[in-house]
């Protein structure tokens, strides 16, 4: 019989609950098919947490108290996105992830390891409303925004909401193999294994708007008529400004440019028109594709996934008749 697998998660206050909650339930899932793995939620002192929705947290102990951790976990919280991590926090990561098996962070947990210089050199991912704030804090790390996780030889991160519990699936299927990570999955009702990036869930209409006037005139023009003409030379006749400049100003407030701008817009117009019940030509047409395998090639660039795929595994409505 195997040893138990010692899982230690790093809590503190204002940490997200389902960053703790969600892999959790995919361990002790795992544990009614024949795994074998002890939890334990551990503080920087050893002292009970509260969480971000206010509710209290009772740890097992101080982090410090678990020594040689199989797997040590650090989950995120909405605080340290906007502002810096403790120093007392940093410390608490630093010790136990030398020994540990395997270091994992879930969602913004990854500004903690970072903190902690535990990520510089490595490939890591978080949530990718705030990706680009980790790559300024940790300069040495290629942030990759559109993974659902990463793993760097031990070191695993996550991105936001729910995709610790698609890395938590991942550990299973490293420890156990892909069976009992199945039974595991459909135990809980969710993928095995999701394809595509993490800008499935990301959306171009919810970033920060443009600072000037000029530039938002085009970003509205775009998001109220996908299907419009938005070459390059109409988007810049509409503004009375030459191709250069308009291409210099989505450089520099989008960090884009105006092609893959309108792209963006279409493919999130396409992708909610498959979650209606639309078929795939319709939504091509609809969103403003030149044809239905020029959407496919952005699908399959963003998601790795076709429309049709897509369809199957994450519409939920259909269109009546």
């Amino acid at each position: 019989m195997s040893a138990p697998h010692r899982i230690g998660i790093l809590v503190y206050d204002g940490v997200t609950l389902l960053d703790v909650a969600g892999p959790a339930e995919v361990f002790k899932e795992a544990n009614r098919f024949g795994a074998d793995y002890r939890i334990a939620l551990l503080s920087p002192t050893g002292a009970d947490v509260t969480s971000n929705l206010g509710f209290r947290v009772a740890v097992d102990g101080a982090v410090s108290a678990q020594p040689g951790l199989d797997t040590f976990m650090v989950a995120g919280s909405d605080l340290y996105p906007r502002t810096r991590v403790p120093g007392d926090l940093a410390d608490a990561a630093r010790t136990p992830a030398a020994a540990a098996g395997r270091v994992v962070s879930v969602c913004t947990g990854a500004f903690v390891l970072a903190a902690a210089g535990l990520l510089d050199g490595k490939r890591a991912t978080t949530h990718w409303k705030v990706a680009h704030e980790l790559a300024l804090r940790c300069p040495t790390c290629h942030v990759e925004p559109d993974a659902i996780y990463v793993r760097d030889g031990t070191t695993y991160t996550s991105a936001g909401v729910t995709a610790g519990i698609d890395l938590a699936l991942a550990l299973v299927e490293e420890d156990h193999g892909p069976d009992l990570a199945r039974d595991v999955a459909r135990s809980l009702v969710v993928y095995m294994q999701r394809a595509g990036g993490q800008s499935q869930f990301s959306a171009p209409l919810q970033g920060p708007p443009p600072r000037s006037a000029t530039l938002r005139t085009i970003t509205d023009l775009v998001t109220a008529n996908p299907r419009g003409d938005h070459s390059l030379g109409a988007l810049a006749k509409h503004l009375n400004v030459s191709t250069r400049q308009l291409t210099r100003l989505f450089h520099d407030e989008l960090s884009t440019t105006p092609a893959r701008y309108v792209e963006g817009i279409r493919f999130d117009m396409a992708r909610a028109l498959l979650d209606q019940g639309h078929t795939a030509t319709q939504a091509a047409s609809l969103a403003g594709f030149p044809s239905y395998e020029s959407m496919r090639r952005v699908f399959a660039r963003k998601l790795s996934i076709s429309p049709a795929a897509y369809q199957r595994r994450f519409s939920t409505t259909r269109r009546a008749g």
